[in-house]
């Protein structure tokens, strides 16, 4: 098959660069409605028990995590201009569409006893707009009574307050959530601009609008960056302009390709499939490099483009897809995790890998052919001296001092290992985001001021329709609120035990002494009131469900990491729940809301990732074992790729970058692209022991010289390719980009030194002559047997002004 290869690429090459071209035209309208995702993408799998619960949760009481918060702490507000426009504010942000409901310090409802119907009514607080300083100071007296309020919307100890923005959930998951975002802070933005009081913005629903549209931002800017790095790096080392575009033509198609592919699963971009383009363009300019260094190395070997053409598609074929499907493998395995936003980052990312060496191959070939053979400038390169002298030197130093090579390494794997016991794994629900950004200052804010804006929800189920009411039941719940309301990091609960005792204040006329749940000898007529409630669905639809069986207590948590708020659940909560309703077999509680599913699905996802690495690991050395036959090889050829995975993690350990999603990704990634140094030097290692005649030291040699260069330029454009990604503003992306292109450097020096010095010690170069594993029987690194093509087909007449000369 691989000797057929050269014959196919190159006779056929205009027919492949049509297919391709309408290939690429196929993609480009697939791409057409690529959307960003809006929705939550949870790492949890749909069939997870806590899942199915939280989705159960939303049928009945709707989204948790569909509030916009604005919030301010500044003594001006209450100065009647400012708090007119305050009030302004908030009546012009419940009017806007999208917004299903507003609650503020200006928008107040209260509760109000009705005596002539003997029931309760909402009326607002501050109907119109105060005249006077006076009215308003009194009206404010007034809110602060409302304990129903305290520690929800007003912190009484230093006047910050809050606007509630309750979205539709039509709006939360549509690109409609965006722009209402967007209208939302330009009101704010005029507000402080009139009135000088700054606003602070929060709720997941604002967290997830910045967090996509910085995606979508990025996006691009990677794309841009990382053309931008690999033509530069390209030029410098190729001096050569057709060395530049002819690779970035091949990865402008498979980008193309990626965006297509998403279109035609139907997914969207998001944080991790946001990434892949640009991941693509670093990963696919290897192949170029390979490819374009070998047609150079044999042209000028012999002057004839067809036959240099011919042997870079035999030599550097079947190299070029093991390495292709090796890299894609790190990818591929996360198809085997439950979580959907890793399948589909693995999906897109994996299959793409691979179109990338179709498009090579063809595309590499076929545009060269068109053009006149290389010039004397464009083969420089080849004799790059700093080049040549680095390369000498490692050749040198494997020869040489191959045992302080291995005492060096022992060390670093010592120091690296120490570190590596220091790794920790934590994740926070706004992660990666610079502590000096506005929206990771406005959180702090409302950590400061409201315990935070993390939506935690408690589900109580008494087990028989209507028992919510039931004053024991009441009771109990009362009971765990209080318990619940110390806690650090915890807001206040609301419920219906807080609706209760503010029915009770009303009853007594808004006396703030009363508000507590009804007593034996006002409970009944409390209830009496309740009863002639016309509208009294709309008190507790927000708290019980239909039924009145199912209670909800809702709770605000502060952002403190994946750690603390798996111990504030499981060593806090979930007890003092057990606690006051453990002995009660009727009863079914269960904690829920999009922080717990966070919190799971950064274990879920650490743990797949763990699985992932491994599973890559094996899927590798299978590869390798089917590639040499030899259980020695295989082991050789992996040693020097796990080196830099354990370095990397030590560097970790020791500048405390946790183990999250994102930086646990790296490992899987770099090392099925490491691993691709270390097969293009044993598959030229192998090549050189034949012509050789299977002299080890000389075969050693002669392969740091050839091969040498390739991964010296490919492991370059790699380490900065990876590197744009510290222009991000998630830390995630940071880190990811930053370690990976550490553990891709390491690998470069560890398969230009490690690898060969064991080779040097282990391989005594002796081979059965009568059996031939893979890698020997495609022979596609053998000199002689280079397969003679038809190349009069490949012939263009002297005067097209493609080619300039005719071939002989």
């Amino acid at each position: 098959m691989w000797s057929k290869l050269p014959h196919i690429v190159l006779k056929y090459r205009l027919i492949l660069i049509i297919s391709l071209a309408v290939v690429t035209a196929v993609m480009a309208y697939m791409a057409r409605d690529v959307q960003m995702a809006f929705n939550f993408n949870t790492a949890v799998p749909s069939t997870d028990e806590n899942y199915i619960y939280f989705q159960k949760f939303k049928e009945r009481f709707g989204e948790d995590g569909n509030i916009l918060v604005v919030g301010t702490k500044d003594s001006a507000l209450y100065e009647l201009d400012n708090f007119n426009a305050y009030k302004e504010l908030s009546d012009s942000i419940a009017a806007t569409e999208g917004i299903s409901n507003v609650i503020s310090l200006a928008s107040l409802q209260n509760v109000v006893k009705n005596t002539e119907n003997r029931s309760f009514d909402l009326t607002p607080l501050i109907p119109d707009y105060p005249k006077t300083q006076d009215e308003l100071d009194s009206l404010l007296d007034e809110a602060l009574k409302l304990k129903f309020y305290t520690g929800q919307l007003l912190n009484p100890e230093n006047g910050a307050t809050l606007i509630l923005i309750n979205m539709e959930r039509e709006v939360l998951n549509s690109k409609d959530r965006n722009g209402l975002v967007r209208s939302i802070q330009q009101m704010g933005e005029a507000f402080s601009a009139e009135t000088g009081v700054e606003l602070h913005y929060s709720g997941m629903p604002f967290v997830r609008t910045v967090m996509q549209e910085k995606t979508n931002k990025e996006l691009r800017l990677f794309i841009v960056l990382s053309l931008a790095i690999t033509a530069l790096i390209l030029f410098l080392f190729f001096r050569s302009w057709v060395s530049v575009m002819v690779p970035l033509i091949v990865i402008s198609v498979v980008v193309v390709w990626v965006l297509g592919t998403v279109g035609i699963f139907n997914y969207k971009i998001n944080v991790l499939t946001g990434l892949i383009p640009s991941i693509i363009v670093v990963i696919g300019i290897p192949n170029a490099v390979y490819l374009i260094n070998k047609y150079h190395q044999e042209f000028v070997k012999h002057g004839n483009k067809t036959r240099a053409l011919s042997r870079m598609v035999r030599k550097i074929g079947l190299v070029t897809f093991i390495t292709n499907f090796t890299t894609a493998i790190g990818f591929l395995v996360l198809l085997t995790t439950d979580i959907k936003l890793l399948k589909e980052f693995g999906m897109v990312a994996g299959i793409n890998i691979l179109a990338t060496f179709i498009v090579s191959i063809i595309l590499i070939p076929g545009i060269l052919s068109y053009l006149p053979p290389p010039k004397d400038n464009q083969l420089k390169h080849l004799e790059f001296k700093i080049v040549g002298k680095f390369l000498t030197l490692l050749d040198l130093l494997v020869h040489r001092h191959r045992y302080r090579v291995f005492g060096a390494t022992a060390v670093i794997v010592t120091v690296a290992v120490i570190g590596l016991t220091k790794l920790y794994s934590v994740a926070y629900m706004v992660d990666d985001i610079p502590e000096k950004s506005t929206l990771k200052q406005d959180l702090y804010f409302f950590e400061d001021n409201f315990s935070g804006v993390m939506p935690l929800e408690i589900i109580i189920d008494f087990g028989k329709p209507k028992s919510t009411i039931n004053a024991r039941n009441l009771r109990n719940v009362d009971r765990l609120e209080r318990a619940l309301e110390p806690l650090e990091n915890v807001s206040t609960p609301v419920s219906i035990v807080s609706f209760a005792k503010a029915v009770r204040q009303a009853f007594y006329n808004g006396n703030e002494r009363f508000y507590g749940l009804p007593s034996p000898s006002d409970r009944n007529v409390i209830l009496s009131y309740l009863s002639n409630q016309s509208n009294n669905a709309n008190f507790l639809s927000s708290f019980v469900d239909s039924t009145g069986q199912v209670m909800r207590v809702s709770l605000k948590v502060a952002d403190i990491g994946s750690v603390r708020m798996d111990s504030l659940i499981n060593n806090v909560v979930e007890p003092e729940i057990e606690k006051v309703f453990g002995d009660n077999e009727e009863v079914q509680t269960a904690v829920t809301g999009s922080t717990l599913l966070f919190v799971k699905g950064n274990k879920f996802l650490i743990e797949n990732l763990r699985m992932t690495l491994l599973l890559a690991f094996a899927i590798i050395a299978v590869i390798m074992a089917v590639l040499f036959a030899n259980f020695r090889m295989i082991i050789i050829s992996l040693i020097p790729n796990f080196i830099p995975l354990i370095m990397t993690a030590g560097i970790m350990g020791y500048f405390g970058i946790p183990l999250k999603p994102s930086t646990a990704l790296i490992f899987s990634i770099a090392f099925g692209i490491s691993v691709d140094d270390s097969i293009h030097f044993l598959a030229k290692y192998r090549q050189e022991l034949f012509a050789k005649n299977f002299f080890v030291p000389i075969a050693i040699s002669n392969s740091i010289k050839e091969t040498g260069s390739s991964m010296l330029y490919t492991s370059i454009i790699l380490f900065f390719g990876f590197v744009i990604f510290v222009f991000s503003d998630f830390g995630g992306t940071v880190a990811l980009g930053l370690l990976t292109s550490l553990t891709l450097f390491f690998a470069m020096l560890t398969n230009l030194t490690l690898l060969p010095a064991l080779l040097m010690v282990f391989d005594s170069g002796k081979r059965d002559k009568n059996f031939h594993p893979l890698i020997e029987h495609y022979e596609f690194y053998i000199e002689d047997e280079d397969e003679e093509i038809d190349t009069q087909n490949l012939l263009i007449k002297e005067n097209d002004p493609f080619i300039g000369t005719t071939e002989k």
